[in-house]
């Protein structure tokens, strides 16, 4: 069974920064893309950042030249540095992961979430 452990978010004032980081762990061949998404108030669930195991990144528009996504193989964990935060940036964030199982196909799997504030 896949698990990933979120750290990191809080309330922080427009402008400021936070960091997130998302562990992932399990018996699986390989964790593949790994990524940001957040819900914001009102909204569905939207990607923020994702990262391949080789580094290729992709961001949401709203948030490139803020937020850098980044990945630590060896510890199957990614973070996500955000800043200069805005209070539209406000939300529930989410880890996600995907990849590859030993023999039973593919796999994707979501955090539990952990809050964002931003005060203006």
């Amino acid at each position: 069974q896949v698990q990933l452990v979120e750290s990191g978010g809080g309330l922080v004032q427009a402008g400021g920064s936070l960091s997130l980081s998302c562990r992932a762990s399990g018996d699986v061949a390989s964790f593949d893309a790994m990524g940001w998404y957040r819900r914001l108030p009102g909204y569905q669930r939207d990607l923020v950042a994702t990262i391949t195991s080789g580094g290729t990144t992709n961001y949401q528009g709203s948030v490139k030249g803020r937020f850098t996504i980044s990945r630590d193989n060896a510890k199957n964990t990614i973070y996500l540095q955000m800043n200069s935060l805005k209070p539209e940036d406000t939300g529930v964030y989410y880890c996600h992961t995907e990849g590859e199982t030993f023999g039973f196909g593919t796999f994707e799997t979501w955090g539990q979430g952990t809050q964002v504030t931003v005060s203006s």
